[in-house]
């Protein structure tokens, strides 16, 4: 009997051969107990014992794969045994009363080769097939009709496997950069290896090299631990197991474990890419002549294109021209094509050490290949697979495949800064220096890879990088300062009041007199944005960062920019919609709501009062409304608030409900506290983080009417701003403007607050707003406590 408990402690080897020898007594026994069919009057006697018989592995099993709790995929084979039937049913209830999964099929040789043939499903899982019991010769006989098959039908089944990856690769994304992936059908995941085997089968590509399989080994002990830890099927690598898996692999941490994923996933999915293209080439029905002339077209100095692939010229000499490799690669990516993967090894091994500093025609061909743009990141990929992108930069190999655990990244900081550098090159006619916005866009998170603030810690690396590339000293300071201030303008532009003085005084102290670093900064954020993700970088924040980078221009007395529409208009707002029942009088509530980058602008009009701003913001709360900016203004005792707001589910405002509800908040009778807890309640997604807020002052960036700036980081909530605010408005602080950023599940609240005295706010007041911050952040959600610096 097979003892099904001890399974997933055993090694793969030994959880294979333990269930082959319990299969293999089963194929016995079912064999024994059922008796042979009578014999027919003149025909031949009777099949005794596994004659004619076999039982065969396919799918984990078959490739000796076998996970804990994993599924057993067997074929039972037969030669036209009339009592076959019997036979499978002794056979497979004993597997089901072991409470093992079995997906199982009978079938004869020519019926396995009939459905080989016409699915591709079936093809690849009968490719693995692996004799377990009963007739080898049998076995074999399939073995060999399957294979045969499968070559016969690869051109006609290869293009359905690679679109079945496509669509995989769609849904479920590429293993190289998935904070939980899917071992098993994420793009360069454990399928990728499966299917290059099938492909090699077909004869149409080589077999998996040494360490292709090594990186398929790793993912196949990855996912044995992630089941025998977590104690049941499964292929996602979810977060809460990563640090025991690591533990178990010898691995110092889950970051270390992702990032070994990530690499085992990057070599498997480059592997597979070059695996395809060599089969739709061979697909395509171009003639085989031996004889026939492919045509050669120059494109650089020792480098040509040559069918669909860029290649050497036969008079390069790669060993003594240390500028052939990135010409060659800039060369590729301006005729959006790929080196070829013999080029790739030649130069591997040939290329010798750069120069340093680089000579100009070797700085000049990097640019090039960054200035390629989306061409570039499939070739700098191929650099980064054989070694040569860290043999350029030493420092790359600190980023490689380094996990961004932040929601907005969807890549890895490498893969990130590839990519960055891709959307820096549609920028590069905005700038005067595009060859330093390139380069500034290639290495601004390069200090990720170091303990310590990136962006303080990437400073002095870029410069070193730079210097090494050859550029001129001044050229080195600004590359240092763009990657220092990357983050710069659209943090300031998104958690402080840009129409504030002050704020702008702070950029331009900080980045100097020089226009074009601002140019250069702006740019920068751009393509930043654009390489993290769409939530990152979108209409809203963009407009914030035009706007800031206008003011700005203007401070340093350059050429002024034309300057973006108000971020918001609290005097004389556009309304296009109004309740139309309210009278214009000093005591109305009004609504007005306009259009505007990325979501609507709600202005409210009301009677000045404290907490005025609190109230309006839990309105717009149970109305669904994220807030993302808003700043108030009074008048002649009339308060007009004025919020940039997104729907958190696509249902536009309507100035007549939010003036209903203002007014009613403000006479009592909508008690806005008790609803907002109803709707936490009903939205348990909201607040459901546990890590503790902080609480953070910045008194001295402020100007004009504001004394002071409280920063609050939290957990993202239903109503959060109405609460922050509340609370701030009881400890006697009116809030003039406010800034909110939501990362991922969290929110960065920053609110300008002033006394009524017009007193800066001291240390006991800042103590008191602190406890009225964590108290309202906890009141429904029981939060740890804050942590204030």
């Amino acid at each position: 009997m097979l003892d099904t408990e001890a399974l997933p402690g055993l090694t793969r080897a030994e959880r294979v051969q333990a269930v082959d020898a319990w299969l293999a007594g089963l194929l016995d026994d079912a064999v024994a107990g059922t008796p042979p069919p009578l014999p027919r009057r003149g025909g031949a006697p009777p099949r005794t014992g596994t004659d004619g018989l076999a039982l065969m592995a396919v799918g984990s099993l078959g490739r000796r794969e076998l996970p804990p709790y994993g599924d057993l995929d067997l074929v039972l084979v037969h030669d036209g045994r009339p009592e076959i039937a019997s036979l499978a049913d002794a056979l497979w209830y004993p597997v089901w009363d072991a409470g093992l999964r079995l997906d199982h099929s009978v079938r004869s040789v020519a019926d396995a080769v009939a459905v080989a043939s016409a699915d591709v499903k079936a093809g690849l899982g009968l490719l693995d097939a692996r004799f377990v019991a009963g007739d080898p010769a049998l076995a074999a006989q399939l073995r060999t009709a399957t294979l045969s098959s499968w070559r016969q039908a690869g051109s006609r089944l290869l293009p359905a496997l690679r679109d079945l990856r496509r669509e995989r690769a769609r849904q479920v994304g590429e293993l190289a950069f998935l904070l939980e992936p899917d071992l098993k059908e994420a793009y360069g995941g454990l399928r990728e290896g499966q299917v290059l085997r099938a492909v090699a089968a077909a004869q149409l590509a080589d077999e998996p090299t040494a360490e292709v399989e090594a990186a398929y080994a790793f993912l196949l002990d990855v996912r044995d631990e992630l089941r025998r830890r977590s104690g049941r099927a499964g292929d996602v690598l979810v977060r809460q197991e990563q640090r025991p898996v690591a533990a178990a692999l010898g691995l110092a941490d889950e970051d270390a474990l992702l990032r070994e994923v990530s690499l085992a996933g990057r070599r498997l999915a480059f592997v597979a890419d070059e695996t395809w293209r060599r089969v739709e080439s061979t697909l395509v029905g171009r003639p085989r002549s031996r004889y026939r002339r492919v045509r050669r077209e120059p494109l650089a100095d020792g480098v040509v294109r040559q069918g669909d692939e860029v290649v050497l010229a036969r008079d390069a000499r790669p060993a003594a021209d240390p500028g052939l490799l990135l010409r060659a690669a800039a060369a590729a990516a301006r005729a959006d094509l790929l080196l070829s993967p013999y080029t790739l090894k030649v130069l591997a091994v040939h290329s010798p050490p750069m120069p340093e500093p680089w000579p100009a025609e070797v700085r000049w061909s990097f640019l090039r290949l960054l200035a390629s743009g989306r061409a570039a990141v499939a070739v700098l990929e191929q650099l980064d697979q054989e070694g040569l992108l860290s043999r350029l930069i030493p420092e790359w190999d600190r980023v490689r495949s380094l996990p961004q655990r932040h929601p907005w990244h969807r890549f890895t900081v490498d893969r990130h800064l590839v990519e960055a550098a891709a959307a820096a090159a549609e920028l590069t006619r905005d700038v005067d220096r595009p060859d330093l916005l390139l380069v500034s866009a290639l290495l601004h998170d390069i200090g990720k890879g170091w303990p310590g603030d990136h962006s303080e810690v990437g400073e002095p690396i870029a410069a070193r990088i730079a210097a090494r590339m050859g550029f001129a000293e001044a050229d080195v300071a600004v590359v240092a300062t763009l990657v220092r201030h990357h983050l710069l303008l659209p943090a300031t532009a998104t958690r402080r009041d840009i129409d504030d003085p002050a704020t702008v005084d702070r950029v331009a102290e900080t980045i100097g007199s020089d226009a074009a670093v601002l140019q250069l900064l702006h740019a920068l954020a751009q393509a930043d944005g654009a390489a993290t993700s769409a939530s990152a970088w979108s209409p809203w924040k963009a407009h914030l960062v035009a706007a800031l980078v206008a003011r700005v221009q203007a401070k340093l007395g350059g050429a002024p920019l034309e300057e973006p529409a108000k971020v918001l208009h609290p005097t004389s707002p556009q309304v296009t919609s109004a309740p139309p029942d309210v009278p214009g009088t000093a005591g109305a509530v009004t609504v007005g709501i306009q259009d505007v980058a990325d979501g609507q602008q709600v202005t409210i009009g009301a009677p000045d009062r404290p907490g005025l701003l609190s109230t309006c913001a839990g309105v717009l709360a149970l109305n669904q409304l994220d807030v993302r900016a808003a700043k108030i203004t009074v008048e002649g005792g009339r308060a007009t608030s004025v919020f940039a707001v997104r729907p958190r589910f696509g249902r536009a405002p309507v100035p007549e409900i939010l003036a209903d509800g203002v007014r009613a908040a403000l006479e009592g009778s909508l008690p806005l506290a008790e609803r907002l807890r109803q709707r936490e309640v009903d939205y348990r997604q909201d607040g459901t983080r546990s890590a503790p807020p902080r609480i953070s002052w910045h008194n001295s960036e402020v100007s004009g009417a504001a004394t002071g700036i409280v920063e609050v980081r939290a957990a993202d909530r239903a109503g959060l701003l109405y609460r922050l605010t509340a609370a701030i408005a009881g400890e006697g602080l009116d809030v003039t403007s406010a800034r909110i950023e939501t990362l991922g599940g969290d929110a960065v609240d920053c609110f300008y607050v002033a006394n009524s005295s017009g007193e800066p706010v001291g240390p006991e007041q800042r103590t008191r707003v602190d406890a009225a911050l964590v108290a309202a952040m906890r009141s429904t959600a029981g939060a740890p406590p804050a942590e204030v610096p």
